[in-house]
């Protein structure tokens, strides 16, 4: 079976048969040491591509993690300021019913 890019050789035993089987033997070579170069770019572009996709996801559970702390400050925040808001009320009527007796 023939490579892409050969050709037919010259009928064999001649010389020319050998030249010509060496130079497609020859281009053959260089296709795959080319296809080889380029996948071992790929290779190495998907590496660094899933470093990167790891370091995001690395990232992404970081700042899940604070988001969810700063969550539960929030809702203890909200825990304290809601009695003091009460208060606030109580302290409001106290006052309101301290002006009426004052009149």
């Amino acid at each position: 079976t023939m490579m892409p890019g050969e050709t037919p050789p010259p009928p064999a035993g001649t010389a020319a048969a050998a030249c010509a089987n060496c130079g497609v033997l020859q281009q053959n070579i260089n296709e795959y040491v080319a296809a080889l170069i380029s996948l071992k770019q790929k290779m190495i572009d998907g590496d660094r591509l899933l470093t990167e996709y790891q370091q995001k996801c690395t990232d992404i559970l970081y700042f899940s993690i604070k988001i969810l702390a700063l969550r539960c400050q929030v809702e203890q925040m909200l825990q304290k300021i809601l009695p003091l808001e009460k208060c606030q009320e109580e302290l409001g009527s106290l006052k309101a019913e301290l002006e009426e007796k004052k009149v």
